[in-house]
């Protein structure tokens, strides 16, 4: 009785009440069913007659991607940042830049394209065991790194920081910090809603972009 309505037929030749279903709880017409049935007092709407339509589809070509799938991968590595300075081919390692006692490199996994690493070359976990050459020497190339970002890839912003443990979000026991070059809008609709980013430039490409502009200034 909730979900009726209690109505006296006009064309019903008996007086017996009749439950309806209430007009604004029909369900709507699935289409393909045919012609509308009547003979409970209304007549439902039909629906259209159904015809198969071909779906269109736009076309995305990200052509770099296929020298990406075939291009060999590195070894994996209990302590990668150890390990990569010592291949003997930065392009490899994607290494950008190197002082005396910390190196830059790019993000494999970067938040967004130009996402640098500031490395120190001794293993160390947290910033209070640098000694104080190698923590000036890490200031300092962090410090450049913003430069060649700013040279290269001329961000609105730059994002500096460092995570010291797992909880603070660290994944790799070797103290690195974070330098992520930011635009104005460059968080879009798809990190939010699908967890994926879009990088628009293969790493390989952004290492040659970054190293071209590091080549042309001196660290300070």
């Amino acid at each position: 009785m909730t979900v009726g309505t209690l109505l006296i037929l006009a064309n019903d030749k008996s007086d017996r009440p009749k439950i309806l279903p209430r007009p604004d709880r029909l369900r709507p017409p699935i289409l393909g069913r045919g012609a509308p049935r009547s003979g409970t007092g209304f007549d439902k709407i039909a629906s259209p007659p159904f015809t198969p339509q071909l779906l269109s589809f736009e076309m995305l070509h990200a052509h770099w991607r296929m020298a990406y799938i075939a291009s060999p991968r590195l070894p994996e590595s209990p302590r990668p940042f150890t390990t990569l300075p010592q291949l003997g081919d930065d392009r490899a390692a994607l290494i950008v830049h190197r002082s005396e006692r910390s190196y830059l490199m790019l993000n494999r996994y970067p938040y967004n394209p130009g996402h640098l690493l500031a490395i120190p070359f001794r293993e160390v976990a947290d910033i209070d065991e640098l000694d104080s050459a190698e923590a000036a020497d890490l200031m300092a190339i962090i410090i450049h790194g913003r430069r060649i970002l700013h040279a290269a890839m001329k961000p609105d912003g730059v994002n500096v920081g460092f995570n010291l443990g797992t909880a603070a979000g660290g994944s790799i026991a070797h103290l690195h910090g974070h330098l992520v070059p930011r635009w104005s809008g460059d968080c879009n609709f798809m990190p939010v809603l699908g967890d994926t980013r879009i990088l628009p430039e293969a790493l390989d490409a952004t290492w040659a972009k970054l190293t071209a502009a590091a080549a042309t200034l001196c660290p300070r």
